[in-house]
């Protein structure tokens, strides 16, 4: 079972996990080496083997050579620890998602609630966030009003 095999009752497969499907794919196929998907992600072969390592991405698949061939799927998740990078969350969490996806359907509610407090604190750096912005917003209104206050003076 790789990490995506996730099911949602008869809504089928976890589609949220990345973006649509003609943006994810460097050319539709489902086939792709270590260095095709350093290129198109722009994560380092170091990184997607410790990915690997620590179980974030537990089950990549290896070609007669032993030779990693990384699928759709993969890159779809991929897509996902992106997007849980972005929000902060330790990479522990992360393996533990990973974990907890790869444990099957009874982690349902763990995983909610995993996803439901990152969520709680994205919205909390974003008002952060905001804040901030509304104070450069005022300093750059008071900056751009004294020069052309002083540019209309003259000399």
């Amino acid at each position: 079972m790789t990490v995506m095999e996730t099911t949602a009752g008869a809504t089928g497969t976890d589609a949220c996990a990345g973006p649509p499907e003609q943006e994810r794919r460097p050319d539709g196929r489902d086939n792709y080496t270590i260095s095709e998907v350093v290129a198109f992600t722009g994560l380092s072969a170091h990184t997607l083997r410790w990915y690997e390592r620590i179980g974030l991405m537990p089950h990549i698949d290896r070609s007669h050579t032993g030779q990693r061939r990384y699928s759709n799927r993969d890159l779809d998740w991929l897509d996902l620890v992106g997007k849980l990078r972005l929000t902060g969350m330790p990479v522990a969490d992360m393996v533990r998602y990973a974990e907890m996806v790869r444990a099957g359907d009874h982690t349902y509610m763990d995983r909610y609630e995993l996803l439901e407090a990152t969520r709680r604190d994205v919205k909390d750096r974003i008002a952060e966030l905001q804040d901030t912005l509304a104070v450069l917003d005022r300093k750059i209104g008071f900056y751009g009003d004294a020069t052309s206050v002083l540019a209309s003076e003259p000399s």
